[in-house]
């Protein structure tokens, strides 16, 4: 069910952040019908991320994609930074893969799902409407 929520969140974020229209236009994301990291994904993902030390990525879901000269691609990940009991975080990485099969990280954004905090307790007020 967490896994759902975080990926629903991601959504709702990218498609927000990235001014998706209901169209596919040239140039513009498309969101991922389906989630799950293909074996073809993987392997972008994995080519991308080769030289990176310090932090583990592991991909959660494809959120999306966006032809360009080549392909831009978002993937929601779990990431840990490489020590005893690190706390993981969750960050969208975009990747860059160009028509030879080159890639290249382009951003990294934290994702802060704790960023609206409701309030609880008998001091919580709610208005309606």
């Amino acid at each position: 069910m967490k896994n759902i929520l975080v990926i629903l969140i991601a959504a709702v974020l990218l498609m927000s952040t990235l001014l998706v229209s209901a169209e596919s236009l040239d140039g513009g994301w498309n969101i991922a019908e389906n989630t799950e990291i293909s074996e073809e994904r993987k392997a972008v993902f994995e080519k991308a991320m080769t030289d990176m030390v310090g932090v583990s990525y592991e991909p959660v879901a494809y959120l999306g994609s966006q032809v360009v000269a080549g392909t831009n691609h978002c993937f929601l990940c779990k990431a840990t930074i490489v020590y005893p009991n690190a706390v993981p975080s969750l960050v969208l990485i975009y990747i860059y893969e160009d028509l030879q099969g080159n890639t290249e990280i382009l951003n990294i954004a934290d994702l802060d799902i704790a960023g609206f905090s409701a309030p609880t307790g008998p001091e919580a007020e709610y208005v309606n409407s």
